[in-house]
């Protein structure tokens, strides 16, 4: 009977540290490539599926020394929440995000989920990713480099292709497509390149992550097998400046007689080896592939940002330039009505000079008076506030970290 008693509760430990928690997490993040404006919604789901579960979303920030990410709990998601989403605002740079659950009886939280990750194709200061040559598709066995930059001084490059997991580019592997000659357990800024050499056809995402914390732009590299490519540009192209498409030849540099589409319409056909697009706007973004002797080339998305505003900035320097302008000149008044007073000794005033000089300073006071006519215009004079086409407004593109 003993033996009997002891048999199920090994049984029943096994269970538990079996399955005692083998519910997981799973992430999904839309859209995957950020668009100016637009929300970011995450969904987490347990599987296997039951009800009574709340949600907790977090940030993953790189941490080098791990080799892996840190998950910081999103603002709003302290407490958890019992619906299975949640939208993110204002997110601008590439970003890393996870989820996990808390439900069941007795309570237990679920593992983190995999991270999964929204992309930008903008650079910013504190970490970008160039590629050198400066294109999205490449020739199998083409050497292609890619660089980090910014405020750190050690990196490491992820890899994301689709229906696989995400590579931490960091050690040469044989056995991996990707080879890193010259290369250390990692990046040192200004320091060696790492570079792909593939044999094989493939498309991926890439992205820069460094020892502080921050994530770069990210950038679509695909490598064919294929004697026929399209150079385009690997990073989006700003509004009004000039662009050129081309088509290349394996083995040769330059081609004539190209004919090019957007969105798989035809839209140069006249002999000539290049499409220039003078002033780009935002019609022009899109899918594009060349032809060549019958022959069709992959197409490549060529992505169209928004040009900076004039004047636009974060720190409103007109506004406070006109402040200031309107303070010296209002002391400027004050002396002159000091300086114009009658003496002690009962000098004579012209009749009328104090209420004259009652009513600038009155209208000063009250904004009347056109001081800041420098800064918006005649126009506006007696209104006392900026006209809406002269205030400064920042840039809003999409969704933060």
């Amino acid at each position: 009977m003993d033996h009997v008693l002891l048999c199920v509760l090994d049984f029943l430990i096994l269970s538990f540290l079996c399955c005692g928690n083998s519910q997981d997490s799973v992430l999904t993040v839309s859209p995957s490539w950020l668009n100016p404006g637009a929300s970011v919604t995450l969904s987490c789901e347990v599987k296997p599926s039951s009800a009574g579960w709340r949600f907790y979303w977090y940030k993953a920030v790189p941490d080098l020394s791990k080799d892996n990410y840190r998950y910081d709990l999103l603002p709003g998601s302290i407490n958890g929440s019992v619906e299975n989403s949640f939208i993110i605002h204002g997110q601008k740079q590439t970003a890393g995000f996870a989820c996990r659950a808390k439900g069941g009886n007795p309570e237990i939280f679920t593992d983190y989920s995999e991270p999964k990750f929204v992309w930008s194709a903008d650079p910013h200061p504190a970490a970008s990713l160039s590629v050198s040559p400066d294109r999205e598709q490449h020739f199998t066995s083409e050497s292609v480099t890619l660089n980090c930059g910014g405020n750190s001084a050690e990196w490491r490059v992820k890899r994301f292709r689709e229906n696989s997991d995400i590579l931490t580019i960091r050690f040469l592997d044989e056995d991996d497509e990707l080879q890193l000659p010259d290369c250390s357990s990692s990046w040192k800024l200004n320091g060696c390149s790492c570079t792909i050499n593939s044999h094989w056809s493939f498309k991926s995402v890439y992205w820069c992550e460094s020892e502080s914390g921050e994530i770069s732009n990210a950038v679509n590299i695909s490598i064919h097998a294929k004697d026929l490519l399209l150079v385009s540009p690997v990073h989006p192209v700003t509004e009004g400046a000039s662009v050129t498409l081309s088509c290349r030849l394996r083995g040769e540099n330059k081609l004539s007689d190209v004919i090019f589409y957007h969105h798989d319409k035809l839209i140069q056909n006249d002999g000539r080896g290049e499409l220039k697009i003078s002033a780009v706007s935002q019609s022009d973004e899109g899918f594009y592939k060349c032809e060549h002797s019958g022959e069709v080339s992959p197409q490549s998305w060529m992505a169209v940002k928004a040009a900076s505003r004039p004047g636009s900035s974060s720190f409103p320097v007109p506004l406070v330039t006109g402040s200031v302008i309107g303070f010296i000149v209002l002391i400027l008044l004050l002396l002159v009505i000091y300086f114009q007073k009658p003496k002690c000794c009962g000098s004579e005033q012209p009749v009328g000079q104090d209420e004259d000089l009652h009513q600038v300073y009155s209208s000063l006071l009250h904004g009347d008076l056109c001081v800041y006519e420098t800064i918006r215009g005649p126009e506006n004079c007696g209104k006392g506030q900026l006209d809406d086409s002269e205030k400064i407004s920042d840039k809003v593109d999409a969704t933060s970290e």
